[in-house]
């Protein structure tokens, strides 16, 4: 699979913040405010855990992710009260899914790390001036949308540099034929001289 391109982003983001808008409306109806958000953020986080190990080429560790986001994320929500905490522990989860299966360099990852940061000011932002969740999380995640542009690891599929994924230069195969022949020539000379 390619990695996923800003675009692929922008509609992650539309679907996680309407989706986000309707479970925790749903979640109050049953709920008060503080928990049905914790809920919401929890379930968030793992939404888009899912679409990043279903993108990622990476085969290790896709389903330990999936795992270790369960006592982590239940330790959370048992231990510290909160929306912030649970908001710190999903972006935190979400960076180390990144990490694991579309980073390979730690400049890659300090890059990412800037992205989790920037998005969670910029959904800070606009969730204070707006009070709307949806425009938070479409702040949020729009900004994730950008993670597609940092380097992707080495060996990658964008990375390769195999000749089967880059088009042959005419003028290099005929080089590597004509060298080829001459080395053969002159293999065959000294056979002769022999």
């Amino acid at each position: 699979m390619n990695r996923p391109t800003f675009l692929e982003g922008v509609l992650v983001a539309l679907v996680a913040a309407v989706g986000a808008e309707v479970l925790d409306t749903g979640l109050r109806l049953a709920l008060w405010p503080g928990p049905a958000l914790r809920l919401t953020t929890a379930a968030l986080g793992l939404g888009y855990i899912l679409y990043l190990v279903s993108r990622s080429d990476e085969r290790a560790g896709r389903v330990l992710l999936v795992l270790a986001w369960m006592p982590v994320t239940g330790t959370a929500l048992a231990l510290v009260p909160g929306v912030w905490s649970q908001v710190l522990v999903q972006l935190a989860l979400v960076w180390l899914a990144r990490v694991w299966c579309f980073h390979a360099t730690p400049s890659a990852a300090l890059l990412d790390l800037g992205l989790v940061l920037a998005g969670a000011a910029t959904a800070v932002w606009a969730g204070v001036h707006s009070g709307s969740l949806f425009l938070a999380l479409w702040c949020l995640f729009l900004v994730q949308a950008l993670f597609g542009a940092i380097p992707a690891r080495p060996g990658h599929r964008t990375d390769r540099t195999m000749a089967s994924d880059i088009p042959a230069d005419p003028f290099d195969l005929a080089c590597r034929a004509a060298e080829g022949a001459l080395h053969r020539i002159e293999g065959r000379r000294i056979e002769d001289h022999r």
